[in-house]
């Protein structure tokens, strides 16, 4: 897939993928409103299947809606709550500190920049850009592996990590479209372009893709 491909290819690969669930903190609607929502949400997700996220989350939040409330809660608490989240004692942990440093340095308020939440502990770039476009509605790429994966794979990019990978999409595809890259990548490869034997036969894109590193397909 060439750069100027890729328009024409990102039309109907959001076509295809319509028809599948999106991320739970994409589609949330509550969740995208309140970017305190979004960052908690997101420490519970690592390593996490999203229908887990979703119940875990929603139970926390019926408890616990803000920094101000957290920090009442025990870590002990908190872990009961987003269990069976993995590493569940490790991220109430997490939560927990995260908000005491919402409540004594920013005035309980999420900051709006990547660079400002890379300094939370915890808090990676995949975590600061999905805070910054589904609670700031701001231009940003989320990359995980999906994102990382398939961009690769199509013959658009060509990267050893996922950090590489967002400055090169940075690059080449419109800031328009930088907010949407995730939800829908992310729902195209757990469907369709899976990690092993992705399911080229039903692609609608398969005439723009390179299959690099593809061994096996269906």
């Amino acid at each position: 897939m060439t750069q100027k491909d890729f328009p024409a290819a990102w039309k109907l690969l959001k076509r295809q993928t319509r028809q599948f669930n999106i991320p739970w903190i994409d589609s949330d609607s509550k969740a995208r409103r309140d970017p305190f929502r979004v960052l908690v949400s997101c420490i519970i997700s690592l390593r996490t299947q999203d229908r887990v996220t979703e119940t875990s989350s929603r139970r926390l939040f019926e408890v616990a809606g803000t920094p101000q409330d957290m920090i009442k809660l025990t870590a002990d608490r908190i872990s009961e709550l987003i269990y069976p989240a993995g590493f569940y004692k490790t991220k109430a942990e997490r939560i927990l500190e995260i908000c005491r440093e919402l409540v004594d340095r920013h005035n309980s308020l999420v900051p709006d920049s990547i660079e400002d939440l890379l300094k939370f502990k915890g808090v990676g770039r995949k975590t600061a850009n999905l805070v910054i476009t589904a609670g700031f509605n701001k231009p940003g790429i989320c990359v995980d592996t999906h994102v990382h994966r398939i961009p690769n794979r199509w013959g658009l990019i060509d990267t050893a990590n996922p950090k590489a990978t967002e400055e090169v999409l940075r690059s080449l595809i419109p800031i328009k479209i930088w907010k949407d890259l995730n939800r829908y990548l992310v729902a195209f490869g757990q469907n369709l372009c899976k990690p092993l034997s992705p399911l080229c036969s039903r692609c609608a894109i398969l005439q723009y893709c390179d299959k690099k590193g593809v061994k096996r397909f269906r």
